[in-house]
């Protein structure tokens, strides 16, 4: 048959010239969409979503050569917007498997540090005032010694010895809860 008889026919659905443009070029479509998506059942989809397509929009759809030309180029197109679509649903994924773990890490890190935030208020809690004050003016003031001795009128070997005191009551409290290496970072 002549290929322009047969876009004619398709164009004016002819459903007969349509089952026999589908029943002769379908095979040998989804083997060229196989070859592109490697996935059976997904290259049969491509081909057939085509058919679909043709025959609803079969009065837009402008022929300039050759039916099995047509078909082809459609098919590698489609296949082709196929696996760039993968592509984005891939990166998609995996920004938000990264997100996900990210999110699971940044929890688990809140977790630890409020936990560990209350082991050492209750562990500050249990020092004497004065010891007490010297290591928050010392730890979370950032005061060096001399600073802190000149500002609550002690003697500096007063001020490291408060210090070294404070420091062996919060290891006893947290030894149970750190690593010893995480401990010294923290604390000393």
């Amino acid at each position: 048959m002549e290929e322009s008889y047969l876009i004619n026919r398709l164009k004016s659905q002819n459903k007969i010239v349509f089952d026999f443009v589908f029943q002769y070029y379908y095979s040998g479509l989804c083997s060229f969409a196989e070859r592109y998506v490697i996935i059976e059942n997904v290259a049969e989809d491509i081909v057939q979503d085509l058919f679909v397509h043709f025959w609803v929009k079969n009065g837009n759809i402008v022929i300039t050569g050759s039916l099995k030309s047509y078909l082809f180029t459609s098919v590698k197109n489609r296949c082709l917007d196929y696996l760039k679509h993968q592509k984005v649903v891939s990166k998609s994924m995996e920004h938000f498997t990264n997100q996900k773990d990210e999110h699971d890490l940044n929890a688990d890190y809140w977790f630890a540090e409020s936990e560990l935030r209350k082991i050492i208020d209750s562990s500050l809690k249990k020092l004497p005032p004065r010891c007490r004050e010297i290591f928050q003016l010392s730890r979370f003031e950032g005061l060096k010694n001399q600073d802190i001795a000149d500002q609550l009128g002690l003697s500096k070997r007063t001020v490291e010895l408060q210090i070294s005191n404070a420091l062996k009551i919060l290891r006893k409290d947290m030894e149970p809860y750190l690593p010893l290496f995480l401990l010294s970072l923290l604390v000393g």
